[in-house]
This record gives C-alpha cells, structure tokens and sequence, in this order.
C-alpha cells in the first residue's frame, strides 16, 4: 500500500477512465489518507474519519468505473448499491444496515479465495495422491495385490508422470466426495439469524453429517473436483471471518448510486419526500459510524469509505439532510463526455471497446482492424445519438458498437481467417439509417 501514492494511483485509473481528472485525484486522496491513518498512534488513529465523497455528474462518464477500479487496485471490498431501493415499499430503517452485511459477504468471499488460492499447490498435491488411489486401488494387501510393494512404487510413479503429462485427461475414473446432508427445512430467516448475531449456518454445516459419494467423471474434472475439496478441508473458516471483517472496517467501499433519488426537493416534507428523508436518516448513523449485526460477527463502520453518486438533475446535494451533506465533504463533479472523448474511450485505455471486440472475434479467427477515421465516425455518431435523445454517456458507445458489428459478429464463425477492416464508409452506411431516423434511433440504439 505504501507504493500507491495518490499519483500512482491516479495513473493506474488513467489506463481504463478517460478524462475526470478531478475525480480520480479526489478519490486518490482518499485512499492514500486511509494508508496515513494506519501509521498514527493508536490513540490518534480512530480519531480519523475517511473523508467521503459524492460524485456530481450525468449517467455514464465513468463514476462507478472510478469506484470499482479504485478497489480492484487496492484490493478492497467494494459493494454498489442503489440508494434510491431503500424508499421501496417494504423496506425499512433496519434494511439500510444490509449493504454492510452484503459487504461482509464480498469480504468473505474475496478472502476465502485468496485463501485457497494460497493452497492451491498443497490442495493439488493432495488431490493427486487421492486420484493416483483411484486409479491404482489395488496396492499391496488388496484383494488381488500387485506382486511387491517395490512394483505397485513403480506402477504409481509412471501413472503419476503420466498425469502430469496430461496423457490421462480423458480417461474416466471412480472417485469418493464428501457431500453434507443439509436440512430441506429453512428453520430461521437470514434477518432474525443476523440479528440475533449468530451464525447458524455455518452451525448447521458443522453438525450435519457427511456422507461418502462414488462419482465416474474424467481425470480432469476429478482433479478440479478433489483439488477443490481439499482445500475446503484446510480453510480456516474462524480466520476468514476475522480477516474479512478487519478488511472491511479498515478498507471497505461503499458506492451508493443515485444518492439524488433519496435527496428532498420539497422542503414541506410531504409525499415521497418523507420516505427519501426517512431513508438519509437511516443511512446517517452508518455513515458516521455505528456496529451492524452480521452472521459473520459484529462489524464498525467508522472507517469504511462512502462514495456517493447522482445525476442531480433535479435535487441538488444541498437538498440532502445537513447531517448527511455534513458526512460527505468532498464533492466533485464529473465532465459530461463528448466526441474527444468518445475517441479516446474507443482507443486509449487498456480495456478500450475496439480491443475487447478485435480479441471477441479473434476466437473465430476473424481478423477486424478499425481506420482512425472509423473510429471518428464512430465517436461523433454516438455524440449525435446522445444529443439528440437520452444522454447516456459512453456507454452509447456499447449500442452503437454493437449495431455496427451485429452482421460480422453473427457471421464469424463461417468467416475464418479472414480479414475484415472497419473504415468511415462502412461506419457511415451501416449506422445512417438508424441516426437520421430519430424514433428508429431511439428503439435500437
């Protein structure tokens, strides 16, 4: 963590988010004081609140890409929830305390397979000495035992070349799982069981008997079958737990989207505004810090990171409670994104959409390269498109690409080894259409 300083970082979210440079610096900053804190005196250091922060700005110019690529670098857990969901019928104060209990899940999860993926080596070790069981069952002292310990060694080792060698992937086997025999009988609902703080599912895992299975699948999927059961057998399911909740009380983030829906534009606080004000109050004692119930243990939210996001086309932020607004310090606003930037979108980032679509039909051993002035064309059609109906920023690019190369895209599979290049013309004569004809272009693109 110490090597992610605000500007590595920023660079890092350069390679996949075009433009927002005020954004990215925001967030970057944020990551880098949760680093800070952690060198603080003890005493100091939960004095320290995360200075959270609300993205402004219209659908699709990258602010949840900014969330979620923030995590991935920093391997946090990071859950997205639409705030708006909360002013549903049915639901309730103590809902809101879901998004930490879901969190808690990302976190399990993400360090059960760190976990396993640690053992993978010993997991498959194991898992070829259980398949070389299988595969040689009679050894000495069988029922019809090979004729000396020193033959069956021998026998054993070349089958173990063998499947290191990949010359046995096909061949089936018989081989013995483990399953538990779980109740059919769901006896407490997930949210009592949380509240109650107890985590009667893993109880329930630990009491119930297991039983011996006899499978017949190939020696590869028996290999993946066994591999993933010893490391299973090995989890430290206790460490898990404490790992992933330290892991979210020290780094985890929240991105609530569409914050704006649950902002009150009616100051007579009468009709829906009671609900979404309801639902800020709600969230206002997580935000600022409190302890949510979770089957996992008992988790603090004081130092989990919020981002926030909405479109604010209506409400503006002052509209949210002061308490709330007093909890999100930091606002940025996002750039509405263009033709430029529609061309550096296509092009520049490591994930850029020209790239994933070439490498799509590179499977087929279709060959497709775009002009720079396709390209062009492509990025200024989507601009139109945006201006002319539903802003949606980039991801327009997503259905215009789409329309442009449906015909290659269905056709790939009798086009092998051919090579096929994208240039305005064809950008033009397959999108005209639809980009003049306004209710055409609504439906399709």
């Amino acid at each position: 963590m110490r090597h992610l300083t605000p500007r590595v970082i920023v660079a890092e979210l350069d390679k996949y988010i075009i433009s927002q440079d005020a954004a990215k610096k925001a967030v970057a900053i944020a990551i880098r004081n949760r680093w800070r804190r952690q060198q603080l005196p003890a005493e100091l250091r939960d004095e320290v609140a995360p200075k959270n922060i609300i993205m402004i700005g219209p659908t699709g110019v990258g602010k949840t890409e900014i969330a979620r690529r923030l995590a991935n670098l920093v391997n946090a857990p990071f859950l997205k929830v639409e705030a708006s969901k909360y002013t549903e019928v049915g639901y309730v104060g103590r809902d809101v305390e879901s998004m930490v209990r879901d969190l808690v899940e990302v976190a399990v999860n993400q360090v059960s397979a760190e976990e396993m993926a640690a053992m993978e080596e010993r997991a498959g070790a194991q898992a070829e000495e259980r398949l070389l069981d299988a595969l040689l069952p009679q050894g000495p002292g069988g029922s019809d035992p090979l004729a000396t310990t020193e033959q069956y060694s021998r026998a054993r080792e070349r089958f173990r070349r063998l499947l290191r060698e990949g010359k046995l992937e096909d061949r089936p086997v018989e081989i013995t799982l483990e399953e538990r025999t779980m109740p059919s009988v769901e006896i407490f609902t997930s949210t009592g069981v949380e509240q109650m703080g107890f985590d009667f599912q893993n109880l329930f895992e630990r009491m119930m008997p297991t039983r011996q299975v006899r499978r017949t699948m190939t020696v590869r999927e028996a290999r993946e079958a066994l591999a993933q059961q010893e490391a299973e057998r090995m989890l430290d399911r206790e460490k898990v737990r404490t790992t992933a909740i330290e892991r979210v009380e020290d780094s985890g983030i929240i991105f609530l989207d569409e914050i704006d829906k649950i902002a009150s534009s009616d100051s007579r606080g009468h009709g829906p505004d009671v609900s979404r004000e309801g639902v800020q109050r709600d969230l206002l004692p997580i935000v600022e810090g409190s302890t949510v119930v979770t089957r996992h243990g008992m988790v603090r939210t004081d130092h989990i990171l919020f981002v926030a996001a909405g479109a604010f086309t209506v409400a503006k932020p002052t509209d949210l409670i002061p308490e709330l607004q007093g909890r999100f310090p930091i606002r940025v606003e996002l750039d509405s994104l263009g033709e430029e930037e529609f061309v550096r979108i296509l092009t520049e980032p490591e994930n850029a959409l020209t790239r994933q679509y070439s490498a799509l039909l590179a499977t087929e051993g279709v060959t497709i390269e775009f002009t720079d002035e396709a390209v062009r064309a492509v990025a200024r059609l989507a601009a139109q498109i945006n201006q002319r109906t539903q802003n949606i920023g980039a991801r327009r690019l997503h259905t215009v690409m789409e329309k442009l190369l449906e015909d290659i895209s269905f056709n790939a599979p009798e086009m092998k080894d051919q090579r096929v290049v994208i240039d305005e013309k064809m950008v033009v004569e397959t999108l005209a259409e639809i980009v003049e004809d306004e209710d055409l272009s609504r439906y399709i693109l």
